[in-house]
């Protein structure tokens, strides 16, 4: 398919970070990222953040935004609605790697189911309007800011890129191992390594940087669980290692506000 032809073949937020994803046809991109992604994440009794890296049942928290609040989901537990945080909510200073963060605190009903589901003390917190915390600024325009996600609003990989992976694997793995918001047929493997701004539907984007990969990528999103071979990070590691490490993916920042809809076409502007 020519580069003319590429399109957004798939859509996906994470409610809560480190949660299932959830794919949409559709979704608003704001400055911090899609609408609803990652605005909520789980935090230790000391506001340190709690990923699936340490918590790999994590993954099977299928949370679902609403006006009305979040919806968690998981196995073998009755759902949780967590009402919509308010203005008169407690705050908590969070920790997401090197940032801290002003958020509120979603109360005692959802800490305990989340203990419950973790085996562990962990509370639920919302990055709300008030909130804020900018994207790196060695790599960023002033005024970025971005979610409770690692680093960067955003993370686009190509389908031909798992495809190619995939070929080198004992076992296909999904897409969903590698928790993209954006999903791009038509592109040859890894073709995003080389992209510097891209127009997607009518949307402009920048490409930020290469998507270094962790010890995430091998928790499986079906079991809860990591992967005993240590895959896909054992083979990408054959092919895919760079001086900062095992890099899968690319990172963007949006350069405007609007509308992302599976389907739209894809053009490399530069």
């Amino acid at each position: 398919m020519p580069p003319e032809l590429m399109r957004l073949s798939a859509l996906y937020i994470y409610a809560v970070k480190s949660c299932a994803a959830a794919a949409r046809s559709s979704a608003i991109v704001e400055a911090r990222g899609l609408l609803h992604d990652r605005r909520w994440m789980v935090v230790d009794e000391a506001g340190r953040f709690i990923t699936a890296r340490e918590a790999p049942r994590l993954v099977l928290l299928r949370a679902h935004p609403s006006e009305s609040g979040l919806r968690l989901e998981a196995p073998d537990r009755a759902p949780l609605d967590v009402p919509p945080t308010t203005a008169d909510a407690p705050r908590r200073p969070v920790i997401v790697w090197r940032d801290e963060v002003d958020a509120a605190d979603a109360g005692d009903d959802a800490a305990r189911w989340l203990a419950a589901l973790l085996g562990r003390p962990a509370r639920l917190v919302h990055m709300d309007a008030t909130s804020t915390r900018p994207v790196d600024p060695e790599r960023a325009r002033s005024g970025d800011e971005v979610s409770f996600a690692d680093g960067y609003p955003l993370l686009v990989i190509s389908q031909a890129s798992l495809d190619g992976l995939n070929e080198r694997l004992a076992a296909p793995l999904p897409m969903q191992r590698f928790r993209p918001n954006l999903v791009i047929e038509g592109a040859t493997p890894h073709a995003e390594d080389d992209w510097r701004r891209v127009r997607i539907g009518e949307l402009e984007l920048e490409c930020v940087k290469p998507c270094l990969r962790c010890v995430l990528t091998t928790v499986d999103p079906a079991r809860g669980e990591l992967d005993p071979r240590g895959e896909p990070l054992r083979t990408l590691n054959t092919y895919r290692r760079r001086p900062g490490g095992v890099t899968f993916g690319v990172n963007l920042i949006a350069r405007g506000l609007g509308t992302l809809r599976v389907g739209d076409l894809v053009e490399v502007l530069e």
